[in-house]
């Protein structure tokens, strides 16, 4: 009970929690230094609201779905592999789901993982990976 109040009281000074400062900052930054456009953030697909996408962007003509991972420096296990199977099928449907909603279709769209690794004292770090496969490359979306 105590560690509750503790971690929601340390929201209250620092802005935020840890995936909300590493979306931020992954927003941020693929906007500012990649010239994306942010077109959702936190996106949930209304049937399921389990099912998140943290950030849909435009790069140019492509959509772009971005997992955000926010990682203590040293963290034993890097963000992207944190994007494990069970993430991808998540994703997958959500992805399903946001697709269903546009018209028209985009005609390319890809699966972005941005960690961000949180340091005192420093600034984050941030790594980049792009088109990570998530669909067979026959998917007609």
């Amino acid at each position: 009970m105590w560690r509750r109040l503790f971690l929601a009281c340390r929201r209250c000074f620092t802005g935020g929690s840890a995936g909300e400062q590493g979306e931020r900052r992954a927003a941020d930054w693929l906007h500012g230094k990649l010239g994306y456009t942010i077109v959702a953030r936190n996106w949930r697909n209304p049937r399921d609201r389990r099912e998140e996408i943290d950030l849909v962007c435009r790069d140019g003509d492509v959509l772009v779905f971005v997992e955000v991972k926010a990682r203590a420096a040293g963290a034993l296990v890097p963000g992207y592999y944190a994007v494990n199977e069970r993430k991808k099928r998540v994703m997958r449907r959500a992805i399903q789901a946001y697709l269903r909603g546009l018209s028209p279709k985009p005609r390319t769209f890809r699966f972005d993982v941005v960690e961000i690794e949180l340091a005192d004292g420093r600034e984050p770090a941030v790594l980049h990976f792009a088109n990570i496969p998530l669909f067979s490359k026959h998917y007609r979306g």
